[in-house]
């Protein structure tokens, strides 16, 4: 019998994590059984086994697999030379998770960041889960304080206030209207990118006298 290749293993694994995926989006984890995830990939329980043990490590992968992601997507962002704006930065990262598998839910848009939320309250009562979510974090945030220290040192922003602070905040704005997508639906990314576009205008009222 001839040996299945690594590239086909590798692809059925994927197909059933993508269909996992979905099926946590669309209705969370702990509602979602094995044989929902069976019927999303199309797959018999046999071929599903053979990759994960059960449903607890399918959550597992995927929990991994999109704070990986998520991180990815800021790392990249925070990698752009020439730098751009903080509204622009902001607009990639959130247009990348948007990209990002499950792209379709039923009305056409992202259910990325359905399952994001789902991973959130997750890693809440894991605390294994937890310590992935804190190191993706970790890793997240030292690029994005660079980012704030350099647009500190072009002058595009205060310079007295810690630059640890400003990336949180720059980090929370995108976890922030991923949690709104989630709840709300279908949200154009510009809305974020022009309302931090207004907030990085203001200027003190008391400097102009």
């Amino acid at each position: 019998m001839p040996r299945v290749s690594q590239e086909r293993l590798d692809a059925r694994r994927r197909q059933i994590l993508d269909a996992a995926a979905r099926c946590f989006a669309r209705n969370g984890f702990h509602a979602t059984s094995m044989q929902d995830v069976l019927k999303e990939a199309d797959l018999s329980a046999g071929a599903v086994y053979r990759y994960f043990t059960g449903k607890e490590e399918l959550i597992a992968a995927i929990v991994a697999e999109v704070i990986s992601e998520i991180r990815g997507a800021f790392q990249e962002a925070a990698a752009r030379r020439p730098l751009p704006s903080p509204e622009i930065l902001i607009g990639m990262v959130i247009r990348q998770i948007l990209g990002k598998e499950p792209t379709l839910g039923p009305n056409g848009g992202s259910l990325y960041p359905r399952l994001m939320v789902q991973v959130w309250a997750e890693t809440l009562r894991n605390p294994d889960l937890q310590n992935v979510l804190n190191d993706g974090f970790a890793q997240v945030r030292q690029p994005w304080v660079e980012i704030v220290e350099a647009y500190q040192d072009a002058g595009m922003m205060r310079a007295d206030i810690p630059a640890l602070s400003v990336a949180r905040t720059l980090i929370a704005l995108a976890q922030g209207f991923a949690a709104q997508y989630a709840l709300f639906g279908d949200v154009p990314v510009q809305v974020v990118e022009l309302g931090l576009k207004a907030l990085m205008s203001m200027e003190d009222p008391a400097a102009r006298t």
